[in-house]
């Protein structure tokens, strides 16, 4: 993780002066990082199953407590390592092209080194605090790439709100962290986890210890974009495209289910159906948002929050290994289809360019049409990625989303909750669709406008190599040699889910319970998801490429369901209403209570003290100089009677003396 480091650290003080900017160098150092992970990925499958390699370093000492810092890799950090250097490594040879001649091409690729440091740090770390100080360099640097353009006054609101949304669930994950640290008074995750697994409480109870779980998830739910924290992802398409694939497909947000994943020991049944029930609520309402779309990003944008709400789902039911499969088949197949859909803006923008056209907007799928044979490559590989997120046999995301909705069966015929496999295939249904309908308006059909479109050029290899690789990564071959069961695959093998250690009554169904029940409705599960994936597709075709059906109709007919999925299900204005609103509406409350109420209060004590100051004063004036001056004038007086007693002549001070004594003489004889 320090390459990266090293490389934002050359190009933020040198950049400029390098060699076409140090773009070179920032992917040399991205590169050689993922050759690292590939080696010790290898090592780690090669040696004994999941023995964790860890090491532990004094960082700070807080009274008697000792704070170290560390790092361990297990199989879940070393598969996790080649997700982040892969995509990224990628994501840096393809911004290249695209990115070329940007005004801040050398700050793009430093930001996006520090970025990288940032997320491998979250991967290492051994130490839940550590992992919360990454999560929030995370945080920074995702708010300087979506902020890349700031000229742009949308850029920078998506910035600022991207920013400040994700502190929200991260404040509760904080308050996670606090809990667990004062109840077992270490942040290291081995140490909480063997103090649980010895019977220790979070302040001896049962209730806390879901506590801790459900506010450290707070921390996924705004990183992985859940619900109710999932509205700042679409506006962060403002950003450059290639951030887009690096941050908000397969990287940032993928790090709240990689956080799941790593305190997964900890979870009690309760959080686990919380959890559950979050994911599948956030996978069902982006599916039916993206539906209805036109931007281009906007559509994959709200395809990766559905996605991740399956990841998110599938750790909550169990499938531990499924949702983290899920997570590595989508980082390759969502960050395609994002640089697939920079391939597509980048040409559309050049085009628009040489034709001084500045009002036709370029991520609009309304005004392409007719690219396939304008960018076979980006074509054939975008389509490789669409049937994968679609589900279809013989890619990774098949395999994947199979064992997710076979897993949610499974929870089902065990605990009865028959919502989330109900919502697991209805969204399976609905992905199909709309990306099918993306796929259809985008490259099929008649083109919007044969001058633009003719002039249209296939994007330069630096772009179309990145595409060609994760398509390929797209396949089952690289996870399963079995194209219908990723059981027998060595991802299976290398991720296994890890024991509960919470006491025996919080527990979730075993594993072994757990997998025995998926085993009995894998069959029916794997059917059900091609049948269901075929007809999104089908439905797709039937309104966009056969015009069977109108999609003006369709949206007519669906009247209120269809505004409110073109409005995002009024999220947005509800928040802006209640909370900034409600912000606002506190403000103004709070300066009317200061300047009516704590005014008057403070502007009548003066009043009062006031008064008393004029009475106080009076007395003084009157009374109190009054006596002063009075026995000043008196003692002044019966000086000057004395004065004229006192002659300083001896004669008549004998005089006085005589005449006292012979006074005296006659009181007394």
């Amino acid at each position: 993780m320090l390459l990266p480091l090293l490389g934002f650290i050359l190009l933020i003080f040198f950049g400029k002066k390098l060699p076409r900017q140090g773009d070179w160098l920032a992917s040399g150092l991205m590169l050689t990082s993922l050759i690292l992970s590939l080696v010790l990925l290898v090592t780690k499958l090669s040696s004994v199953p999941n023995e964790s390699i860890s090491a532990n370093f004094e960082w700070a000492i807080v009274g008697s407590q000792t704070i170290s810092f560390g790092i361990m890799i297990d199989n879940l950090a070393a598969i996790m390592l080649v997700v982040v250097t892969l995509i990224s490594t990628l994501v840096h040879f393809f911004s290249m092209g695209y990115m070329k001649d940007d005004v801040r091409y050398s700050r793009y690729f430093a930001y996006l080194g520090f970025f990288s440091f940032s997320m491998l740090g979250i991967v290492l770390t051994n130490n839940i605090l550590l992992m919360y100080v990454f999560w929030e360099l995370v945080g920074v640097s995702s708010y300087l790439l979506i902020g890349h353009w700031y000229e742009k006054k949308s850029a920078s609101n998506a910035a600022n709100k991207a920013f400040i949304v994700n502190r929200i669930g991260d404040f509760g994950m904080f308050i996670g962290i606090l809990i667990l640290f004062f109840s077992f008074s270490t942040f290291a995750f081995e140490g909480i986890f063997d103090s649980i697994a010895a019977g220790q409480l979070p302040f001896g109870s049962t209730g806390w210890l879901t506590a801790a779980g459900v506010l450290i998830f707070c921390g996924a739910v705004g990183k992985s974009a859940q619900f109710p924290l999932h509205v700042w992802l679409p506006d962060a398409m403002e950003g450059p495209t290639p951030v887009s694939a690096l941050i908000h497909a397969a990287t940032m947000v993928a790090a709240g289910v990689y956080l799941v994943a790593r305190v997964f020991p900890m979870l009690t049944a309760d959080a686990l159906l919380i959890i559950a029930y979050i994911g599948a609520i956030t996978a069902l309402i982006a599916a039916t948002i993206a539906i209805t779309k036109f931007d281009i990003k906007k559509v994959l944008a709200y395809s990766t929050i559905s996605q991740l709400g399956y990841m998110i789902m599938a750790l909550g039911v169990g499938a531990y290994t499924a949702g983290f499969m899920h997570l590595v088949t989508h980082a390759a197949f969502k960050a395609g289809l994002f640089l697939g859909a920079g391939s597509v803006i980048y040409a559309m923008h050049k085009v628009l360019h040489d034709m001084k056209d500045h009002q036709t907007d370029a991520q609009d799928i309304r005004n392409m049409g007719g690219l396939k044979s304008k960018m076979p490559v980006t074509y054939w590989t975008f389509l490789i990625f669409t049937l994968a997120i679609s589900g279809i046999p013989l890619t990774s995301g098949f395999l994947s989303k199979d064992e997710i909705l076979a897993g949610t069966l499974a929870f089902s015929t065990l605990n009865g909750h028959w919502l989330l496999p109900l919502i697991g295939f209805v969204v399976a249904g609905l992905t199909a669709f709309y990306m099918f309908r993306l796929l259809i308006l985008t490259f099929h059909g008649k083109p919007t406008d044969e001058k633009r479109i003719s002039a249209i050029k296939e994007s330069p290899f630096v772009m179309t190599i990145p595409l060609v690789v994760l398509a390929a990564l797209s396949l089952f071959v690289f996870y399963s040699f079995n194209p219908f069961g990723a059981s027998s695959g060595w991802f299976y093998a290398a991720m296994e889910r890890p024991l509960s250690i919470v006491p025996e009554m919080l527990q979730p169904a075993s594993g072994a319970v757990f997998y025995e029940a998926v085993s009995s409705v894998h069959t029916v599960a794997m059917i059900l998801s091609i049948v269901i994936a075929l007809g999104g597709i089908l439905f797709a075709l039937a309104v966009y490429h056969w015009k069977k059906v109108s999609a003006e109709k369709l949206a007519q007919k669906a009247g209120v369901l269809y505004s409110g999925s073109t409005s995002n299900w009024y999220f947005d204005e509800f928040y802006n209403k209640v909370f900034v609103g409600g912000l606002f509406s506190l403000n103004k409350a709070m300066r009317w209570f200061d300047e009516n109420i704590i005014d008057a209060i403070v502007n009548g004590s003066a009043v009062v003290t006031q008064g008393f100051a004029t009475i106080s004063g009076w007395i003084d004036n009157n009374i109190v100089d009054g006596l002063v001056n009075a026995t000043a004038t008196s003692a002044d007086r019966a000086g000057g009677l004395l004065s004229k007693i006192q002659t300083g002549k001896v004669q008549t001070y004998l005089v006085y003396i005589f005449f006292s004594v012979l006074v005296l003489f006659v009181l007394f004889i």
